[in-house]
């Protein structure tokens, strides 16, 4: 798979963890829905978006907590809704996908920030996940 292909599977991620936490659906209910008003997409770009996804949605609350540790006075429910579901995606994929080296999900994380996300918000995504990957390198 090759970093752009990775990279689209991000953003696609990103995209259905957004429809989730908007809508307040399950995982089946987006999934029923997302891929029927997106582009069609190479099988192995659905598959790593699929698997970034449902590790997320799996591992919700531990991420959220996470994300919570490492960032000073936001709740995650005040973070505005493209950077909180971005940083699922990247602590998830941090987390579910140990072969992808940190610098690698933090600089891909920022990539997709900076289309979707408020120019402002590109620090304060880089500090949060720069101290994520601090606290999970160190246990």
């Amino acid at each position: 798979m090759t970093a752009k292909t990775r990279r689209k599977s991000r953003e696609l991620a990103m995209q259905m963890l957004f429809q989730a936490d908007m809508g307040h659906q399950t995982e089946d209910e987006v999934r029923a829905t997302f891929w029927l008003s997106t582009d069609p997409v190479e099988v192995e770009v659905r598959g790593f978006a699929e698997d970034l996804f449902r590790v997320a949605m799996l591992r919700r609350d531990e991420i959220d907590a996470i994300i919570l540790k490492n960032s000073k006075n936001w709740r995650i429910e005040r973070m505005p809704a493209v950077d909180r579901n971005l940083l699922r995606m990247a602590v998830g994929e941090m987390l579910g996908f140990k072969s992808t080296p940190f610098p690698v999900v933090i600089d891909e994380a920022l990539e997709i920030g900076k289309r979707y996300s408020a120019p402002e918000s590109i620090n304060f995504l880089n500090g949060l996940l720069d101290a994520v990957a601090r606290g999970l390198l160190s246990k």
